[in-house]
């Protein structure tokens, strides 16, 4: 199985508002940037579509180590409040979870593929992070 890193990163202005996200994927010495944006998003959504469009964009199963500054995205993961969530039907002990839509398609994919969640500080050292928030904010001022 392929060992792929992804770094992803959503931006939004205002909260519903234009939005973008940003991925880079690497494999070995390759590496690849995705991005896009909408009108009318949210900051979260961003986020995951982050996430979703650079696991959408591998080819065949493959292992991930997924790095995001979005601690809702990673501990929704790590701390198995997606699993909660699904045998709630898809809600939260506080009532309605938002976009359920795309929790169910990351969850279709990590069921493809084996991704594991790491938290990184956002506009801090790392450089990854800050060039898929630079692809993320060039999509959002794009949709504007």
């Amino acid at each position: 199985m392929k060992q792929i890193t992804i770094y992803t990163d959503g931006a939004c202005s205002g909260n519903p508002g234009p939005g973008g996200w940003g991925a880079i994927l690497r494999y070995g010495t390759r590496e690849k940037e995705l991005s896009g944006g909408e009108h009318e998003t949210t900051n979260n959504r961003m986020e995951l579509l982050g996430v979703i469009s650079a696991l959408q964009a591998l080819k065949e199963p493959c292992e991930v180590a997924l790095y995001s500054d979005s601690q809702y995205i990673c501990q929704a993961i790590n701390d198995r409040w997606l699993e909660g969530w699904k045998r709630a039907g898809w809600k939260r002990k506080t009532g309605e979870l938002k976009n359920i839509d795309l929790w169910q398609t990351l969850d279709e994919l990590l069921h493809v593929h084996k991704v594991t969640f790491h938290w990184v500080k956002g506009h801090a050292d790392n450089p990854y992070n800050n060039r898929c928030d630079a692809l993320a904010v060039a999509q959002r001022d794009k949709h504007k």
